[in-house]
């Protein structure tokens, strides 16, 4: 287990820190990444961040729910969609 020091930027006013711990086999693979595509390894490993978090928001967003909905003239008499109790009581009769 190797540790990488990375330094952030933040809001281009003050620079952040952070060291964090990558597996060997993953730090090794990540290198040839970044050399493969003349980057640094910040740029790779920031790149790999910022994708995931734009997938788990991308997760998040609710798709739209279709609502199928039969003819007729609305609620039948009697009906409060605001009360379950006698919501179900009108469904068990």
């Amino acid at each position: 287990m190797q540790f990488i020091d990375i330094k952030m930027l933040k809001h281009y006013i003050m620079d952040m820190r952070t060291t964090i711990r990558i597996n060997d086999n993953l730090l090794q693979q990540i290198k040839k990444l970044a050399l493969a595509n003349n980057k640094t390894l910040n740029a790779i490993i920031e790149e790999a961040i910022q994708e995931k978090l734009a997938s788990i928001e991308h997760q998040k967003v609710k798709k739209e729910v279709k609502i199928i909905t039969f003819k007729g003239n609305g609620l039948q008499p009697g009906v409060d969609l605001d009360d379950s109790s006698s919501l179900l009581d009108l469904m068990e009769q």
